[in-house]
C-alpha cells in the first residue's frame, strides 16, 4: 500500500480534475471559480497552474497563458506540459512566431525523449518554417514513439502538415 496523499494533495487533486472538467465542458467561467476556492498558498501548485493554462488556451489569452506556462515550466521542469505550453503560446502571443515557439520547445526534445507530442510539435513548427526534412524525420520520430497509425491520423488532420500530407497518406 503507498503513501497516503496529504488532504491538500487530496484537495488539489479534486479541485484540478474539476477545473480540467469544467474547460473540457467549454465553461471557463466556473472553472475560474473553481480553483479560485483554492488557498492561496497553493494557487501556484503544477497541477493548478496546468488547468489555469488550459482556461487561459480556451479563452485565447496567449499573454497570460504564456506566464502561466513559464511559472509551470520554473516550478516543475521535469513536466513537458510546461514546455509544450510555453510553445503553444509563443507561436500565438502578439509578436509571437512559429520560429519562436521551435527555439522554446527544441530543447525539450533532448529532454522528453519518449514524448510523442514535442516530437510532433516539433514536426508542425519545421513544415510550417519550410524545413521539410526536419518536419519528416521529427515525424517519423514521434510515430516511432506514439505508433505509426495514430499519428498518421493526427497529421492528416492538422493543417500545419498539409505540405507534407501527399507523404503522409502513403505511410
Amino acid at each position: 500500500m503507498g503513501p497516503k496523499k496529504s488532504k491538500v494533495a487530496q484537495t488539489l487533486s479534486i479541485l484540478s480534475q474539476t477545473g480540467r472538467a469544467f474547460t473540457e465542458l467549454g465553461n471557463p467561467t466556473e472553472a475560474k471559480a473553481e480553483l479560485a476556492s483554492i488557498r492561496t498558498a497553493q494557487q501556484e501548485h503544477p497541477d493548478v497552474l496546468e488547468v489555469r493554462w488550459l482556461i487561459s488556451a480556451q479563452q485565447a489569452r496567449w499573454e497570460e497563458g504564456l506566464q502561466i506556462a513559464r511559472s509551470l515550466l520554473h516550478l516543475a521542469p521535469d513536466r513537458s506540459s510546461g514546455w509544450l505550453h510555453q510553445a503553444y503560446a509563443l507561436r500565438r502571443v502578439e509578436n509571437g512566431s512559429v520560429k519562436k515557439a521551435w527555439d522554446a520547445l527544441l530543447p525539450a526534445a533532448e529532454k522528453f525523449p519518449r514524448e510523442p507530442v514535442i516530437s510532433y510539435n516539433l514536426s508542425c513548427y519545421a513544415c510550417q518554417m519550410r524545413q521539410l526534412d526536419a518536419a519528416r524525420a521529427l515525424l517519423k520520430r514521434a510515430a516511432f514513439i506514439s505508433g505509426r497509425e495514430k499519428i498518421k491520423r493526427m497529421a492528416l488532420e492538422d493543417p500545419d502538415l498539409q505540405p507534407l500530407w501527399d507523404e503522409i497518406r502513403k505511410l
